[in-house]
């Protein structure tokens, strides 16, 4: 149904060339260096609150200055700069099939499933839960058999398994059940140590492990202008393995930063810039991706705004931003502030991530999650993805020559004939033509003695279809064997 989603499944080929592609840009060149020097002055004057000693130790080392009472660290435009020159710029992920891959600073687009949420709402929408290991696998599964998740999600953050190793028992659940790149929260150092030794498992030695990166760590600043300990403690471990990292803070328009978008956007940026900062006094090289997903705040109900307007404003912004700074670039579209995959859905979550597109991102998420923030939803994850198709076609773009202008073919039909029998059409009608799996065209009739289906119930139906289909590619034994070994050593160890 979602087409050719097999282990060796490769992105269609975009046709458009730099040069035809439409870009979007919410910021003058002017503009965007005013955020860039605002948010210098920040880091310079204000500062970011850095709760770990050995990192504070780093950056006073480096020549910023340190206040180890209030963890304060003021770090000076020269440290900036030499640490984004520093920062890798380009990376991939891969899955167990090497052919399965998220590649970053390449030109290209990937698309990830959410990472993990606390509750899981039904297909129908009307329940909530706690979510729990068995949807960590049944996300996997379903992640592994959509051909446009390039990056799966686990969705689900298992209720009934101890936040001590509850990461290390996620990414071994992904493991088994899709050979793509997987994305996971990862929780602190010590379960680190035990997600490395899987991946070292899988790929049979660090070196390999190492050359193929399976997932990354997710470093996230706390607006305004701070960091969590774990966050970063857990990248000394990571970066044993040259493990990539996103830093993505959400400042909050309102809340947690200024009530303008262009003071949240300086304020974001200063922590992401701060944030490149920390990776590259840890281990200098490693990779990162701009993580620029600011979100606004609805003053009426209190609560976060996944994707209204400004949201497309600030992502689109963010994405010049990263680019300025050669870096990919992470942003938060392609979300819906809807509880079902419905209308509003459709309309919040297509616009958003068109904009994303056209503003040149790397990657785009967390797609799965229903509402802000409310639970992880599979139908809303098919909605989401039927949009990356019909967006993924919209960005083919479409050929101009003789072939395709087809003047031999129009002077055949001429006035009376048709081009419905004709074998130019037979020849071309299915690479100029995307057919949707949910989007229903039919006729009256036929839609309803097909049971006059709503795009939530069809939602329902191919998430359901799917994974009565598909079959994840099975880890060999002796794989397996080390993997438990794993689990039962982090399990006594860490509980």
């Amino acid at each position: 149904m979602f087409g050719n989603s097999g282990p060796g499944h490769a992105k269609r080929p975009q046709r458009q060339t730099a040069e035809t592609m439409l870009t979007l840009r919410s910021l003058t060149p002017q503009q965007l260096e005013s955020i860039h020097g605002a948010s210098l002055e920040i880091l310079a004057t204000v500062g970011v609150r850095v709760p770990h000693d050995e990192v504070r130790r780093r950056f006073r080392s480096a020549g910023a200055r340190v206040e180890d009472t209030t963890a304060h660290v003021f770090i000076p435009a020269a440290l900036i700069e030499s640490s984004l020159q520093s920062a890798g710029k380009t990376f991939t992920l891969y899955g167990r099939d090497h052919n399965r891959q998220a590649r970053f600073g390449a030109g290209e687009r990937n698309y990830n499933s959410i990472a993990g949420e606390a509750l899981w709402v039904d297909d129908l929408g009307t329940q909530r839960r706690y979510a729990c290991l068995d949807d960590v696998v049944t996300a996997t599964r379903l992640g592994d058999a959509l051909p446009r998740i390039d990056l799966v999600g686990a969705m689900a953050d298992p209720h009934e398994i101890p936040t001590a190793y509850r990461c290390v028992e996620v990414a071994a659940a992904q493991l088994r059940h899709t050979t793509k790149p997987i994305h996971f929260w990862f929780s602190d150092r010590a379960s680190a140590r035990y997600v490395l030794e899987l991946m070292v498992a899988v790929r049979g030695n660090e070196t390999e492990a190492t050359r193929y990166p399976l997932a990354y760590p997710f470093l996230e600043p706390i607006s305004p202008l701070k960091f969590p300990f774990d966050g970063i403690d857990l990248l000394f471990e990571t970066a044993r393995l040259s493990l990539p990292v996103p830093i993505g803070p959400m400042a909050q328009v309102g809340a947690t930063a200024p009530a303008t978008l262009a003071g949240t956007l300086a304020q974001e940026n200063a922590e992401i810039l701060a944030g490149v900062c920390i990776t590259q006094l840890i281990r200098a090289g490693l990779p990162v991706c701009y993580g620029g997903i600011p979100h606004a705040f609805d003053m009426r109900t209190t609560q976060l705004i996944f994707a209204g307007p400004e949201q497309a404003l600030m992502a689109m912004a963010m994405a010049q931003l990263g680019r300025h700074y050669g870096l990919p670039v992470y942003i938060n579209v392609g979300l819906t502030d809807s509880k079902l995959p419905d209308a509003q859905a459709g309309m919040e979550a297509g616009m958003t991530l068109l904009s994303g597109v056209l503003a040149g991102a790397d990657i785009f998420g967390h797609l799965g999650i229903c509402g802000v923030d409310q639970a992880a939803s599979l139908p809303m994850l098919l909605l989401q993805h039927e949009i990356v198709q019909y967006i993924e076609r919209l960005m083919e773009g479409f050929q101009v020559d003789d072939e395709h202008l087809a003047l031999d073919v129009i002077r055949q039909v001429g006035h009376d004939g048709s081009f419905l029998d004709n074998e130019h059409t037979a020849r071309h009608f299915r690479q100029e033509l995307w057919f949707p799996q949910l989007l229903d065209r039919r006729y009256w009739d036929a839609w309803r003695e097909d049971g006059g289906t709503s795009m939530h119930q069809r939602c329902i139906a191919a998430k359901e279809q799917l994974l009565a289909s598909h079959e994840s590619i099975p880890l060999d034994p002796d794989t397996e064997r080390e993997i438990d070994r794993i689990l039962q050593s982090a399990r006594r160890h860490l509980a």
